[in-house]
Order: C-alpha cells, then sequence, then structure tokens
C-alpha cells in the first residue's frame, strides 16, 4: 500500500467514523454544557479522534471493506463519548482558569494606588521612535533581554540591535530631558553586544 492510498483509507475511515458520531456528540455536548462551548468542543472532540482514529475501538479496517455502509454506533460512540467528555473538561478547566485570571487582574486594578505615575511623557518619547527602534527597546526595558537575544527575537545582527539600543536610548533621554543619558535604564554595559 503506498503512502498515498494509506492517508485516503485514513480519510474515508474518519469520515465514515464522523458521519456516524457527529449528531449523537453535538447533542451529548448540548446536554452537558452551554451552546457557545458546543462547537468548541465538538471541533476538539473529532481532531482528537481524527488524530487517533487507529485508536478507535470498532473501526477496524474490515468496517471499509464494503462488506456495511460504516463502523456500528454500538461499537464507536461509548469510546467516542469519552473522548468527548474528556474534551469538554478540558475546555471547562480553561475558562475556570480564565475567569480566575479575569478576577485576579481585577483585584490587581482595584488595588493600584490612585497616585500611580503617570508614563505619558515616556510613552509619547517611545512613540516618537522608528518601530524598530521601540520595539528593541521594549524587549530590552519590558521583557529584560539581552541584545543578543532581542537579535533571535527580531532577526537582527546582535551588533545592530546594539547599536539601535544605543541610539534609541540616548534619543528617548534628550526627549525626556534627562541630562545623565548615558545612564538611564538598564546598566550602561546591557546595551553591548554580548554574544
Amino acid at each position: 500500500m503506498t503512502e498515498q492510498e494509506a492517508r485516503r483509507m485514513r480519510r474515508a475511515r474518519f469520515e465514515s467514523l464522523a458521519h456516524v458520531v457527529v449528531e449523537p456528540l453535538h447533542r451529548y455536548l448540548l446536554r452537558r454544557t452551554g451552546v457557545d462551548l458546543v462547537e468548541d468542543v465538538l471541533s476538539e472532540t473529532m481532531l482528537v479522534l481524527w488524530r487517533r482514529i487507529d485508536d478507535v475501538p470498532g473501526l477496524g479496517t474490515d468496517s471499509m471493506s464494503g462488506s456495511r455502509p460504516g463502523p456500528d454506533p454500538d461499537d464507536v460512540l461509548p469510546w467516542c463519548y469519552g473522548v468527548a467528555r474528556g474534551c469538554l473538561a478540558n475546555a471547562r478547566r480553561a475558562d475556570g482558569r480564565r475567569l480566575r485570571l479575569v478576577e485576579r487582574l481585577g483585584r490587581a486594578q482595584e488595588r493600584a494606588p490612585a497616585d500611580a505615575a503617570d508614563h505619558g511623557e515616556m510613552h509619547a518619547a517611545l512613540d516618537a521612535l522608528a518601530e524598530q527602534d521601540r520595539e528593541v527597546v521594549r524587549l530590552w526595558a519590558w521583557e529584560g533581554l539581552a541584545p543578543r537575544q532581542i537579535a533571535e527575537a527580531t532577526g537582527m545582527t546582535p551588533n545592530a540591535v546594539s547599536i539601535r539600543l544605543h541610539r534609541a536610548k540616548r534619543k528617548l533621554a534628550a526627549q525626556l530631558g534627562r541630562k545623565d543619558a548615558e545612564h538611564a535604564g538598564h546598566k550602561s554595559d546591557e546595551g553591548r553586544s554580548s554574544q
């Protein structure tokens, strides 16, 4: 059997399985979760079934021999329900994590001091830089990356990153009216290439 024939056979097996299980799985999920989640979980379930098509009990290659139109639902559905159940549990855990994150962010925002520093001037100075310079500065200052790491992230050379970073820091210092431009931000040796 050639690779192309094997792929065609795999696809035919999946299509025959999908024909039998999509509607029952859809009803199964509708009874267990909200309408907004059903389609996503069903899609994830079908993806798992595609990946694990060889593991589906009752879906042997003999079901494609032409002796019958497709797999027997009694043979394949229990296992498929188990897959759908697992996908639904994963989706619920993910929703729970998102909800907890939103709650934490809400609490953190409430605790923010009313007199928090206004960084509008800094943002305006950043916006005045060229896009690549802004990205280099942000990766360096906000993400704490070294020039060689910035180079990897941006596709530039470490030397180009060091030059851009040095020039951008000077421009920012000038725009912000800093007299001591040499000591703005991180330690002075961090802007040099470290390969």
